[in-house]
């Protein structure tokens, strides 16, 4: 636009005398991105460059150029403001004509409408009936029904005289002629009527000849009275009229199948509609559904072997390994039923009048044949290869089926693509709970219980047999030697034996087998009862071992949910769960519990350093029944919450398995406190008498020593002892333990300093063992409330080494609220006698004053 309004140059020069003006016209301005502002910086720049060429820098500023080029551009806009108004007087005049024009023809068609409504109202007023009623029957209309009526009495009238006649006929000639050549016309509703005649007729015959109906062997009748020998007027009507029946349903069968080969979908649902009309539509229905290419085709594919390699089956039943999906063969049928189904059921539609029922027909033929067959098959090969593989490949065909069957309701079938009919869909539900109910059920979690079971035995076995050693291993010198060799090796063998019987080996497939064994950590079922070698792992809990247990019962549970759900779960999980408590809780881990407790019990009466190895399992018991208990409580008892009495039975087993890990745990505790201090008090009873004594000339040595041998071999002791009990206790339960043990270390540091005699070298060491002691406890995570109950062992050991004037004023401070405040100061007497310098004149008028 700002180009179109710049003034016009010469061709042959850059600028003349006189420029033109800005050219512009009505269509710059009638522009939609016309700006004002833009139109008139355009007039200025066109003026300003021949400025600043001709111009020096600072020169005045001269205004003609631009009022020249906006003289020009007001008569240019002057201009085109004359034109817009010739062109708006000619709108202005066009649209006065035409707004004349509309209401001429409004006028105009308003009186058409007018004219069609009074005669309406005229039409109308003449069809009204005679009465004179504002909202009477139209006369047209009742005339029109009573024509209707009369032609259904004139076809009802029609059909009792063709009806009669055809009695007449079959039952004075025994022949029906009439009815056959109506058969033979042709047409669909020809054969529709002859059906329907045919059943009116076997009526007929059941009323007035009842001896017909009353033979079995076909004889004629005279008067009521049999006579097989003579020619009669009266005939067997039953049997002539059933013969024309079978003749007529035989004859649309044949027609219908002619018609399915042919495509003919109008035909075949006039043969389905006179079926309908004359047995139901059984036969129809029979004929397609049992000629049907899918089930011909698949009669001998179904029963083929069940394919998979030996490997695929052994990752089946390989509790480890990742699911390998449904068998290939029923996976095949079930996606070819999908596509089938779905391609029959348009079919169906347009070629039965009662396609629903078509279509379930067809549905309980693919269920109950095709894949009830396949599935059969395929489940009875896993059966035979192991339990688990048996669970996993029921859950896998139960999932697509059950996909199968939800792919089918989203097509809609015969109403696709609109949502499908109740009726089908509850076909389907119905085909799929038939299909898995032979495998559900109260058999069916004990088949998830005997696979658990199974696997959880093989998973400990080694760990049962490692104790049962150690239960058997001799606890003398002598009987070591003399049990080695024979007896440990048949006690191993008889122990492998009882896991090859319990697991009845002999009688499981080589997969199921060598699953078991795998788990077992064995290779075949003959080294299994020779001698296994075991480690102190063997004999140890496992974490991994406790998550693969997990793992597989969350296998089961959720297999089950799927599988079983419903009304019987809470029965179900509370199964398992008693299951898991005796294998994973009795069996695995109150086991090493109990193996701990007995270790701890010898460690208490030990003639030697007792090894407190044992206490490792703590921490892993610890975490193992943590792992469980969170499982139970996360995962099946929530499941049981539609019983209470089964959730709270489950809830109390829980409580008290929980409870004989914690009281097992708690008396382990306790006989390792035991024994920690029975190793003390022994390691204290060999204090040399001249560690606190020494005599003139070992006073260089003793000086010189950190700590007495006696001092040394206790702080190495619970230092190894604080180690291990951190490594099986955390939190409060530590601070337990160790606070026990340091209670009653005080309590024997208090006693054993009384039985020794202390010079003043010895009161030196007495002081550097207390200190050492001390050490060592303040670094333990005590109760708060004990360790300052320590400092009474520093205030004893000063005891021995300060003078008399500063004992009394100790002795005096303790009573005053001191270290030793509480103490009594009889209990300090033994303490200051065991100085070698009691008889000096100043102890004992420190001992007077006691």
């Amino acid at each position: 636009m700002a180009d179109s309004v710049k003034p016009q140059a010469n061709a042959s020069s850059g600028r003349t005398l006189f420029p033109k003006g800005p050219a512009f016209t009505l269509e710059n301005f009638s522009n939609r991105d016309f700006i004002v502002k833009d139109f008139i910086e355009s007039l200025s720049d066109s003026v300003q460059p021949s400025n600043r060429r001709s111009q020096p820098a600072n020169s005045p500023f001269d205004p003609k150029p631009f009022i020249r080029t906006f003289e020009q551009a007001q008569r240019r806009l002057t201009d085109l403001s004359g034109d817009l108004e010739l062109r708006e007087n000619e709108l202005s005049a066009a649209v006065r004509k035409a707004e004349a024009q509309h209401a001429s023809n409004t006028e105009t068609l308003g009186e058409k409408l007018n004219s069609t409504i009074n005669s309406f109202n005229k039409l109308d007023t003449s069809l009204k009936s005679s009465s004179k009623e504002r909202w009477g029957g139209n006369a047209a209309v009742e005339t029109g029904k009573r024509l209707e009526e009369l032609d259904r009495q004139r076809r009802r009238a029609l059909d009792a005289h063709f009806l009669i006649e055809c009695w007449e006929e079959v039952s004075n000639r025994g022949e029906l002629t009439l009815l056959e050549n109506l058969r033979r016309s042709g047409t669909g509703e020809g054969k529709i009527r002859s059906a329907h005649i045919a059943r009116q007729l076997l009526r007929i015959s059941q009323r007035l000849d009842p001896n017909s109906w009353a033979s079995t062997d076909g004889a004629r009748y005279t008067n009521g009275v049999t006579n097989g020998n003579t020619n009669t007027r009266n005939r067997n009507t039953r049997e002539i009229i059933e013969k024309f029946s079978e003749t007529l349903e035989k004859d649309l069968l044949k027609s219908f199948d002619d018609f399915y080969r042919r495509q003919n979908f109008d035909g075949m649902k006039d043969c389905a509609l006179v079926l309908q009309d004359f047995n139901g539509g059984a036969s129809v229905m029979a004929a397609f559904v049992n000629q049907h290419q899918f089930f011909i085709e698949r009669n001998q594919l179904v029963t083929e072997e069940v394919g998979g390699d030996q490997e695929t089956w052994m990752r089946l039943s390989d509790p480890d390994a990742e699911l390998p999906g449904i068998e290939p063969g029923l996976q095949s049928l079930i996606d070819e039923v999908k596509v089938v189904v779905q391609e029959e059921s348009s079919i169906i539609k347009r070629a039965f009048p009662f396609y629903e029922q078509v279509l379930g027909k067809f549905i309980q033929r693919v269920f109950q044949q095709s894949i009830q067959q396949r599935l059969e098959m395929v489940l009875e090969k896993a059966n035979s290869e192991s339990s688990l593989a048996f669970l996993r490949s029921l859950q896998a065909a139960r999932s697509y089926i059950n996909a199968l069957v939800d792919d089918l309701k989203a097509h809609g079938l015969t109403e696709h693509p609109e949502i499908i009919s109740s009726q089908t869909s509850l076909i389907l539900d119905q085909q799929l709970e038939e299909l898995f109910v032979p495998y559900f059920g109260g058999s069916y979690i004990d088949k998830e219980k005997r696979n658990l079971e199974e696997l959880y035995k093989s998973l400990m076995f080694k760990f049962e047999l490692f104790h049962s050693r150690r239960r058997k291993a001799p606890t003398t010198y002598l009987a070591s030697l003399r049990n080695q060799g024979r007896e440990l090796l048949a006690s191993a063998r008889e122990a492998a034996d009882a896991y090859v019987k319990s697991l009845d080996l002999e009688k499981m497939s080589s997969t199921q087998k060598r699953m078991l064994l795998s788990v077992a950590g064995l290779k075949d079922a003959d080294k299994a009862q020779e001698e296994i070698e075991l480690t102190e792992e063997d004999g140890r809990l496992s974490i991994p071992f406790a998550k693969r247990m997990l793992k597989w019962l969350a296998e089961g549970v959720g297999r089950g949910l799927e599988l079983n759900g419903g009304s019987e779960t809470p029965k179900d999980v509370a199964a398992l769960l008693d299951m898991l408590l005796e294998n994973m809780g009795a069996n695995y881990v109150e086991f090493a519990l109990d193996a701990a407790s007995d270790q701890a019990a010898a460690a208490e009466a030990a003639k030697k350093e007792p090894d407190l190895s044992y206490l490792a399992h703590l921490r892993t018991a610890t975490s193992i029944t943590h792992l469980m208990i969170t499982c139970i409580n996360t995962v099946l008892i929530p499941l049981a919450a539609s019983s209470i009495t089964i959730r709270r039975e489950m809830e109390k087993n829980t409580n008290l398995a929980l409870n004989r890990v914690e009281d097992t745990i708690n008396v382990i505790e306790q006989r390792t406190v035991d024994a920690v201090l029975n190793w003390i008090t022994k390691l204290l009873a060999k204090q040399e008498r001249n560690d606190f004594r020494p005599r003139d000339d070992d006073l260089d040595s003793s000086l010189m020593q950190l700590q007495t041998p006696t001092c040394d071999s206790i702080y190495r002791f619970l230092t190894t002892f604080h180690t291990l009990a951190s490594q099986a206790l955390d939190g409060i339960n530590l601070t337990i333990l160790l606070t026990e043990v340091a209670i009653g270390f005080r309590s024997q540091l208090l006693d054993h300093f009384k039985k020794w005699q202390v010079n003043a070298t010895g009161a030196l060491m007495v002081t550097k063992d207390i200190t050492k002691y001390l050490d060592l406890l303040r670094s333990w995570p005590l109760d708060a409330s004990f360790i300052s109950t320590l400092e009474i062992l520093a205030e004893i050991g000063n005891l021995f080494v300060i003078g008399p004037e500063a004992l009394r004023e100790r002795l005096r401070a303790g009573a005053g609220g001191g270290a030793l405040a509480g103490v009594g100061k009889e209990n300090l007497r033994p303490y200051v006698l065991k100085r070698e310098d009691a008889g000096s004149v100043g102890i004992q008028s420190v001992l007077n004053s006691l």
